[in-house]
């Protein structure tokens, strides 16, 4: 018979040993799950992923570079709302390459649309991880998906954590194995400078978080989240999305770009409209038209003519922070955004009717480069 020492050691030891075991297979309740990819991937380690170029190319929302050693970016962004519009914020994490693969890092950037303020985070390259069979990736101890992101983010001066869960999420439907994203069939043109990528139009939110000692709480909220690739950013652009409308559960998004492509350049444009169930596409690739006037710095007159549908467009920029954009895969660009500016929408059949009409004082705007080059070519 064991001597009671000996036995009280061994039910500490046996303890000791269940409570290892539940720590590696579950780990910390306390920590962040960010570790936990299905079929995580390091991006500084891999090599061949059989099967993943397929799976990339009809999932666009997926992470796209991981055979890129040099001259690439490529980043989401997640945009959250709360309820009573209060709190604003975007997150963009991703990757930037240089031109020449010396310098590799994954960053996470923040943009508060009440401040304005901008904050930009580096980790090494090590710390990027992403899921061969899904849209998530982490950085560190922060993981983002299309249903759930997690911020620890910490500097001398700023901090920013906790955890916003996604759901209700309004994806933009394939149109076939050779149209599976906002972009059409230009989704597989070669030698583009970036790609543009859809993956929630719109969705619920629910969470806090904390930015430097603030509680944000974003439950019952609106998100929408997008992405772009690639080696650069265009020259010139116009962006602006909104799903925070006065009236209605809309949500809206258009992009115009100088888009060089073998020595010669056009403008292109893309965009969504989403109202009642409904999802509208209109594109240069769908052969609609677009008008567009800049009357001043701030404010912009667009009129896009579908084959049915005619959209009119007045977009008024007010407060902005200065992002980070990539030139050649660095991130050596800084470019204003606001997400404060106010959209007024106004969709029309093509004998007058009007089918919808708000306004939106929480949107994201973007007036980027030499606008005359976008209003000569729009003509």
């Amino acid at each position: 018979m064991f001597h009671p020492i000996l036995r009280q050691a061994g039910m500490k030891l046996f303890q000791f040993s269940v409570l290892l075991v539940l720590l590696i297979f579950f780990g910390n309740p306390e920590s962040v799950s960010a570790q936990q990819l299905p079929g995580e991937v390091k991006f500084s380690e891999h090599k061949f992923i059989p099967g993943y170029g397929a799976k990339k190319a009809g999932n666009p929302e997926m992470f796209q570079g991981n055979k890129k050693k040099k001259k690439y970016f490529e980043g989401w962004y997640f945009k959250m709302v709360s309820a009573d519009g209060q709190s604003i914020l975007s997150i963009i994490p991703g990757i930037s390459l240089s031109s020449d693969g010396s310098e590799q890092h994954a960053f996470i950037q923040v943009i508060d649309g009440k401040t304005a303020e901008t904050f930009y985070y580096t980790f090494p390259i090590e710390a990027f991880a992403f899921s061969r069979e899904k849209f998530a990736v982490t950085i560190g101890e922060n993981y983002f998906s299309a249903n759930r992101l997690v911020l620890n983010l910490r500097d001398d001066s700023t901090s920013l954590s906790g955890e916003v869960l996604m759901r209700e999420q309004t994806e933009l439907p394939s149109a076939g194995i050779l149209n599976p994203g906002i972009m059409g069939w230009y989704r597989f043109v070669p030698f583009m400078q970036c790609y543009h990528g859809v993956v929630s139009l719109n969705h619920r939110l629910d969470g806090t978080l904390e930015k430097n000692g603030l509680a944000l709480d974003f439950s019952e909220g609106k998100g929408y989240i997008e992405k772009d690739w690639g080696s650069s950013m265009p020259s010139a652009w116009i962006w602006m999305q909104s799903n925070n409308f006065s009236n209605s559960e809309a949500s809206f998004m258009l992009s115009v770009a100088n888009i060089p492509w073998l020595r010669k350049s056009f403008t292109g444009f893309l965009g969504f409209f989403y109202y009642n169930g409904e999802i509208r596409r209109f594109a240069t690739y769908t052969n609609a038209q677009l008008d567009l006037d800049q009357q001043g710095l701030d404010t912009l007159h667009i009129q896009i003519y579908d084959k049915k549908i005619v959209y009119q467009i007045e977009a008024v920029h007010k407060s902005a922070g200065l992002l980070k954009a990539p030139v050649g895969g660095s991130m050596d660009r800084r470019i204003p955004e606001s997400i404060d500016a106010t959209l007024k929408l106004t969709v029309m059949d093509k004998k007058g009717n009007v089918l919808f009409h708000d306004n939106s004082y929480i949107t994201g705007l973007e007036i980027v480069g030499d606008q005359g080059v976008l209003e000569r070519s729009s003509k």
